[in-house]
């Protein structure tokens, strides 16, 4: 009834000012060190996952983009969940083996629930970070990948659609474009020098 209307946005209010203080899965973003943000030295990444139907459970895509060269990775995960995304980090810490830490010396998350256990990943040498919630900004460079992502996967549209090798690929020709920040160079290109130089290290 009418009367119980001021109780429904009293409680609807106290949820609002919940979302905020959702608990940070690991150090915050603010402990990260400034350098990270200048751009300027290799090795640090933004996380997030993107997903193709709001609704069930279903395949989703962890992404990771490296900050200085804009190299994009995106993995076909079988869903939105914490185990998957470990899973596919251990592919990535099987591929670049002793090398992982200095290819990944940071990786900043999103706070979202898939990324839960994401702080284990600092025992293999990557220091872990978090973004607050709800503030997509502070992954600028994740955010717009994504969105050139959706170029290929439009919103709304299942990603069991794909297969694996069909999301690498979206990601590989991301990576060969040039782009007008890198002075025309592709993200491909610099990332391959960033690893060539760790491994004549």
């Amino acid at each position: 009834s009418l009367f119980e209307l001021p109780e429904i946005l009293k409680r609807k209010r106290s949820t609002k000012g919940n979302r905020k203080h959702k608990r940070l899965k690991g150090r915050s973003i603010d402990e990260r060190p400034a350098i990270v943000d200048l751009r300027t030295e290799f090795g640090h990444w933004e996380a997030d996952t993107v997903i193709g139907r709001k609704s069930g459970k279903e395949a989703a895509i962890l992404t990771l983009v490296e900050r200085v060269t804009s190299n994009y990775l995106a993995i076909r995960i079988p869903g939105k969940n914490s185990e998957s995304v470990i899973n596919a980090m251990e592919g990535l810490r099987a591929e670049y083996g002793d090398l992982f830490s200095s290819v990944f010396k940071s990786i900043t998350t999103d706070n979202g629930s898939e990324f839960e256990d994401f702080a284990q990943v600092q025992a293999w040498g990557s220091d872990i970070y978090f973004a607050h919630p709800y503030s997509s900004w502070e992954r600028p460079v994740n955010e717009r990948h994504n969105g050139l992502l959706r170029q290929y996967i439009p919103k709304g549209v299942s990603i069991e659609r794909y297969t694996p090798e069909d999301v690498l690929r979206f990601a590989d020709e991301l990576n060969s474009r040039p782009r007008k920040r890198l002075s025309y160079r592709t993200p491909e290109e610099l990332f391959e020098a960033f690893l060539d130089s760790l491994y004549a290290a």
